[in-house]
């Protein structure tokens, strides 16, 4: 026998034991190097108990995956691209079929609605059962959508092909999220923030597109617009081969670490976070859907030139979210959602009483300031719930469109009783919700 025992209570291995430390190796037991060497080890060590950490991913050991983080990124540029076209053709679509505010206030609700109510049940199926191709067949729904917007010239035909294009969003949102952070090597506000910002250069793009090409050639040319849904579906399918042997590694890390248990900090804690996502993607609504009407009204300006000054909004957006996430790895999130939103406030208040030259200015002040909170939040609550992350991820996003959806819907009519200036005097408002941060734990972080 090669353990002997001692009186006092130790137990000494005379010789090592290479099935027994390779077995403990595996599972994680020993920690120290035993070869060639004796260890002492007493009876109350053996029989305390043994936390076992996580394995890590591939990208947790091995820092950032590059190449996946920008891929899904240039596909959440593409989606976001496809999706930010609805908008950006309210103008010919009011005017061919004669809608009103409300009217185009609820194209905009089909759009978000779908992808609001979809994403975190899709998010929390995926937990359970990961579905590497999954992104690559949620962009068909996209691919779908734009083809039927393309050709559809009835009211209800413009719903349906808005909600595949929202449908298509929910599928891609919580999953891509996700390996954005699988990929991030432990920075995750980084990878979190080149992700989102992919998606704001979408949406910034997507109405200087539409200016060139949809306004001068009409509601077919989206049709168009389905290549690019194409291309992302080729990117997907590939991030779906990275992801694939990855899935099994996720389950065991799942299942070594075990579940997080709910707490009332928690719970408070999301609950603010919805808030303060709340008044930023109402806020953000009355803009993307909205500004391009408000400039016209107010300064005259042609629709094309309109589309123009929504880009600038929408590319300090972009712009903000990037360096959002990498400031909340640095400084911690809670002082970036601090800042993105209380700092947004007096700008958003002067925007309604200044001149054009002017609100291009505090637009693109309000876009940077405002947006990089979305990384913050979104991280924010991913490490309250690390084990959840698809279904916070989706509803997070979720909650982002379905909030901007019925802002949309309610500035819509809004617009209709009191007329698109009195929108932005009260919209202006909204960024004080983010008071309620206060009300929001320090989270530890690992500067980096």
């Amino acid at each position: 026998m090669p353990i002997q025992q001692y009186s006092h209570g130790q137990l000494r291995l005379v010789r090592p034991l290479p099935n027994l430390y390779s077995k403990s190796i595996r599972s994680g037991i020993c920690r120290e190097s035993v070869v060639n060497k004796p260890v002492i080890l007493s009876e109350d060590t053996l029989a305390a108990p043994i936390v076992v950490d996580a394995p890590q991913t591939p990208a947790a050991s091995t820092g950032p995956a590059f190449a996946v983080i920008g891929a899904i990124s240039v596909s959440h540029m593409l989606n976001d691209l496809m999706q930010s076209l609805i908008p950006s053709i309210y103008p010919i679509l009011k005017d061919n079929y004669a809608l009103d505010f409300g009217q185009i206030g609820m194209i905009t609700l089909a759009f978000m609605f779908t992808s609001s109510l979809l994403q975190p049940v899709i998010g929390a199926y995926t937990d359970k059962h990961p579905k590497p191709f999954s992104l690559a067949l949620g962009m068909g729904f996209t691919f779908a959508g734009l083809i039927l917007l393309s050709v559809a010239h009835h009211y209800w035909a413009i719903l349906l092909a808005a909600a595949l294009v929202g449908t298509g969003s929910a599928v891609f949102h919580p999953e891509s999220s996700r390996i954005a952070r699988m990929a991030s090597g432990g920075r995750v506000g980084m990878a979190q923030s080149v992700f989102q910002v992919g998606g704001n250069f979408g949406s910034a793009i997507g109405p200087v597109l539409a200016a060139l090409i949809v306004v001068p050639l009409g509601q077919g040319s989206i049709a168009w617009f389905s290549l690019v849904a194409a291309v992302a579906i080729v990117i997907l399918w590939q991030i779906g081969r990275w992801y694939k042997p990855r899935v099994a590694l996720r389950k065991s890390a799942h299942a070594v670490a075990g579940e997080e248990r709910s707490s009332a900090r928690t719970l408070v804690a999301l609950t603010v976070l919805m808030v303060l996502l709340f008044s930023k993607a109402f806020y953000t609504a009355s803009i993307g859907s909205y500004y391009t009407f408000f400039l016209i009204q107010k300064f005259g300006i042609a629709t094309q030139a309109s589309q123009i000054y929504l880009f600038l909004f929408l590319g300090a957006s972009a712009v903000g979210v990037f360096f959002g996430g990498p400031l909340g790895d640095r400084f911690g999130r809670k002082y970036v959602i601090w800042f993105s939103i209380i700092g947004a406030l007096p700008f958003t208040l002067a925007l309604p009483y200044v001149g054009l030259f002017s609100s291009a200015v505090l637009s693109i002040l309000i876009g940077f300031i405002i947006s990089s909170a979305t990384p913050a939040i979104i991280v924010y609550a991913q490490e309250l719930m690390p084990h959840r992350l698809g279904m916070i991820s989706g509803l997070f996003y979720g909650m982002a469109f379905g909030f901007g959806g019925v802002g949309a819907a309610v500035l819509g009519q809004i617009a209709d009783w009191k007329g698109i200036t009195f929108v932005y005097q009260i919209c202006a408002f909204l960024p004080a919700i983010g008071l309620l941060a206060v009300f929001l734990p320090q989270m530890k972080h690992r500067k980096l």
